[in-house]
C-alpha cells in the first residue's frame, strides 16, 4: 500500500499497488512546478488509486494537450500527473508520498533539457527524452 499526503495534510491518498515505473523528470515543467533540478513520478494504476481526503482542494494545470498536473489548492503540493495518452497510469509526485516504498530502479528522463548547474551523478540510465517505450 503506498500512502501519500500533501504539505497541509488536507488531501490525502493511497494506491493499493506496486509502483510499476520509476523516474526523475528534469523537463524545464517539472523543475519549475516542482522547484528543484527534477521531479521525481511513481507510477501506478489508476484503478488501485483513491483520494481519502481533501477531493475539494484539489486543483489541476494542464501543462501541456495531454498532460495533467493535480496539487493542492491550499498548499500548492505536488501530488500527481495524468498522461491523455496512458489512462491506466497515474504517475503520483514521490515528494508527497509517505516512506520509502519498493521501486523498480530509478532512470532519468528529459536529461536534453536538464538544468546546466546539476550533475547526475547516480549511474541510473538516462534519455534525451522520453525512453523508446514510452
Amino acid at each position: 500500500m503506498i500512502q501519500g499526503h500533501c504539505e497541509c495534510n488536507r488531501i490525502t491518498y493511497e494506491a493499493d499497488c506496486e509502483i510499476l515505473d520509476f523516474s526523475h523528470c528534469h523537463c524545464s515543467q517539472c523543475r519549475r512546478l516542482h522547484g528543484a533540478a527534477y521531479a521525481t513520478f511513481a507510477a501506478v494504476e489508476t484503478d488501485k488509486f483513491r483520494y481519502l481526503s481533501g477531493e475539494e482542494d484539489i486543483k489541476i494545470y494542464s501543462s501541456s494537450d495531454n498532460h495533467e498536473r493535480v496539487f493542492c489548492g491550499n498548499c500548492g503540493s505536488n501530488i500527481l500527473v495524468s498522461l491523455e495518452d496512458y489512462p491506466e497510469i497515474l504517475y503520483l509526485s514521490m515528494g508527497a508520498i509517505n516512506g520509502n516504498p519498493t521501486h523498480p530502479e530509478a532512470y532519468h528522463i528529459f536529461v536534453g533539457s536538464k538544468a546546466p548547474w546539476h550533475e547526475i551523478n547516480d549511474g541510473s540510465v538516462q534519455y534525451d527524452e522520453n525512453p523508446p517505450e514510452l
